[in-house]
């Protein structure tokens, strides 16, 4: 059997407060919360690191003194499921997102976005459950 994706973790400087935007983002609920560090997961799908199967991976918020310096080696694409791409773009400024720019041109089919700390994130055009 091979390995499978069950968490991201992301450092930040507030876990609470990055927290509730990525559960806001992605309908995930707090899984698990002390000083410093905040999980989160799908409600459909709670402790998917115990389930044989694929399963949606859980987000971890840590926090850390050092503040984002660069841009992500690694980052998280969205797909909007129940809207157009545009209109999840603007629920998405209206939660705390920005847009930003990593050198893309104007013609990607995905917009960049950053969190409220500087993530960068990517919506992607098409629709998939």
């Amino acid at each position: 059997m091979a390995s499978k994706l069950t968490e991201l973790a992301i450092d930040c400087a507030d876990p609470e407060a990055l927290a509730r935007f990525w559960c806001a983002v992605l309908d995930y609920e707090v899984q698990e919360s002390e000083d410093g560090f905040v999980a989160i997961g799908s409600p459909a799908v709670p402790e998917g690191k115990n389930r044989p199967g694929p399963v949606p991976p859980s987000l971890t918020f840590a926090r850390v003194p050092e503040g984002k310096t660069v841009k992500n080696r690694l980052h998280i694409d969205v797909n909007p499921t129940d809207r157009e791409q545009d209109e999840e773009v603007r629920r998405l400024l209206d939660l705390g997102a920005r847009r930003v720019d990593v050198g893309q041109a104007s013609e990607e089919s995905w917009v960049v976005l950053a969190d409220p700390e500087g993530n960068e994130f990517c919506v992607l055009a098409g629709r998939h459950p």
